[in-house]
């Protein structure tokens, strides 16, 4: 059987992915013991922490850096605008900035730079190195998520006005400017366009050493901006270390060479939380990561709606949370930003249905129809869960092979991967209507030949109206039209879960993993 390949495939413990909470799962952490008070912060210490890692690929330039890792390395050394947070009156804490102001009319937004911010060669973080960073994915080139800012934003029209102030207009009127701004960018020097270990930066630790495939080191940066508002950093030194191996991972953390693992599968963290050597912390939504397949429509079958259809109908969406994550997952439906306020959670959830998929790949003359489905273990669980959609597919009567490439491979070579029939990806947790902007509107490369015009304009409506009923009412429209006709298969979402000792505190869990809080007990 299927189940259990999947099973020895990932050794004795069946370490299958980064996993997550089910409401109702007797794996919960509900079942386990209840986490102890984090005592008060304290600084010192090195804190060391195993993530999966991209190997050669590995590189300083997170603006194209093709793993989590990258980005989590990125932002340990560098400061970002803000991060979001829908606990925070504007779903934004901010950290460079000390705040965003937007027009009445929604047509400008006024980003007020913090005072003392620094780089770590001494001179100041400024609102011309602000608008220099949000310029720099389209300048010096990026991967599509980081982007937003200057499809949303004139930035050829910005205006500096002094050191600390930076007036951005709109290229359209948008009420959800603050969480494109601070989704995720980070502040470079005004000029930059090398990535390099000695380049000044303005986050709360210090690169001291990196070695792509291996790790990475840090020292506190004792000038960081958090540091004057009475928040960490408080470790003195930060390793990341890169373990592709799940159960390498779980052996280092076991085996006290890390205190912090990333991307533990449920039945490690299951044994973990049964020890009190150590604890495993979970991420909440809406930050889970979106696991999803892409259809490119380029690929003539996927063209018939009715064969992306029937690819929707063969997913058996909750065998795929038992079973890889053994219900430490959450059932997606073919939609963004699951957690998020926009999401349409109002439209019912599509049922597994291999009979109807077989009837409309039989109205569609694509009975016969073969396809190789790209994949690779870009974060844990995701080529499980790849494997075991291409034998329900095989089920619905599709001729699959699977193509696994090794960790970090996947979006190496990214136009040769937007040009796949067929390709699993991930997502980071972000709002509904910020993810179409990132990777569908206008038929960006990313959205694998789907290219809607009113769908566009749906969402533009969506992000430019002032009124909550009007937002809500073309958001869903939006997203009904990309549940019943786009070419994403979203079958899951998968917050992180990690294991770390029991003396480790304020590791925090939002779009990536975040050690600016992080102290040791």
């Amino acid at each position: 059987m299927l189940d259990r390949r999947l099973l020895l495939r990932s050794g004795a413990l069946a370490l299958l992915g980064t996993a997550g909470l089910a409401a109702c799962s007797d794996d919960s952490p509900t079942a386990e013991k209840p986490a102890s008070p984090a005592p008060s912060p304290r600084r010192g210490g090195t804190l060391r922490a195993a993530f999966v890692g991209g190997g050669a690929a590995e590189t300083l330039n997170f603006l194209m850096g093709p793993t989590p890792l990258d980005y989590i390395r990125a932002r340990s050394m560098h400061g970002a605008l803000g991060i979001l947070d829908p606990n925070e009156p504007d779903g934004v804490r901010y950290e460079l900035l000390e705040g965003i102001d937007a027009a009445a009319d929604l047509t400008s937004y006024t980003l007020r730079v913090r005072p003392g911010a620094t780089f770590t060669d001494g001179s100041p973080v400024t609102a011309r190195d602000v608008l220099y960073s949000l310029k720099a994915p389209t300048k010096l080139g990026s991967l599509p998520y980081l982007k937003p800012p200057a499809a949303n934003f004139d930035l050829a029209g910005a205006r500096v006005e002094g050191d600390r102030t930076l007036v951005l207009p709109t290229r359209s009127p948008i009420a959800d400017g603050r969480l494109i701004l601070c989704q995720s960018t980070l502040v470079l020097k005004d000029g930059t366009t090398e990535f390099t270990a000695t380049m000044p930066t303005s986050g709360p630790f210090r690169l001291t050493g990196f070695e792509p495939g291996r790790g990475s080191s840090f020292a506190r940066n004792d000038d960081w901006v958090g540091l004057t508002l009475g928040g960490g950093p408080y470790l003195d030194g930060l390793e990341l270390r890169t373990v592709a191996d799940a159960t390498a991972r779980v052996n280092a953390l076991t085996g006290k060479q890390v205190e912090f693992a990333a991307g533990l599968g449920p039945v490690a963290a299951r044994t973990l939380a049964d020890s009190d050597a150590f604890e495993v912390v979970t991420a909440e939504l809406p930050y889970a990561t979106m696991q999803s397949f892409a259809l490119n429509l380029s690929f003539p079958p996927f063209a018939d709606v009715r064969v992306r259809q029937a690819f929707k109908f063969a997913i058996d969406r909750q065998r795929i949370v038992d079973t890889v994550y053994f219900g430490r997952a959450f059932v997606g439906n073919d939609l963004a930003g699951l957690g998020f306020a926009d999401y349409a959670d109002d439209i019912e959830q599509r049922p597994h249905d291999p009979a109807r998929a077989r009837s409309l790949l039989r109205e569609a003359g694509a009975e016969n129809l073969a396809v190789t489905l790209t994949t690779a273990p870009e974060m844990s669980g995701m080529t499980e869960t790849a494997t075991l959609y291409a034998e329900q597919l095989r089920e619905a009567g599709v001729n699959v092979t699977l193509d696994e490439r090794a960790a970090g491979q996947l979006f190496s070579d990214y136009p040769a991967y937007v040009r796949l029939p067929f390709a699993a990806s991930y997502n980071p947790p972000v709002p509904p209507l910020s993810n179409y902007v990132i990777t569908r509107a206008g038929g960006a490369p990313s959205a694998f030949g789907f290219n809607r015009p009113d769908v566009d304009a749906l969402v533009r409506t969506a992000r430019s109206a002032t009124g909550e009923a009007a937002r809500r009412d073309a958001a869903k429209q939006a997203q009904r039209i990309l549940w019943d006709e786009g070419n994403s298969v979203v079958p899951v979402f998968v917050p992180a879960i990690n294991g770390q000792a029991a003396n480790v505190h304020g590791v925090a869990e939002d779009l990536f993993t975040d050690f600016s809080q992080a102290y040791l007990a």
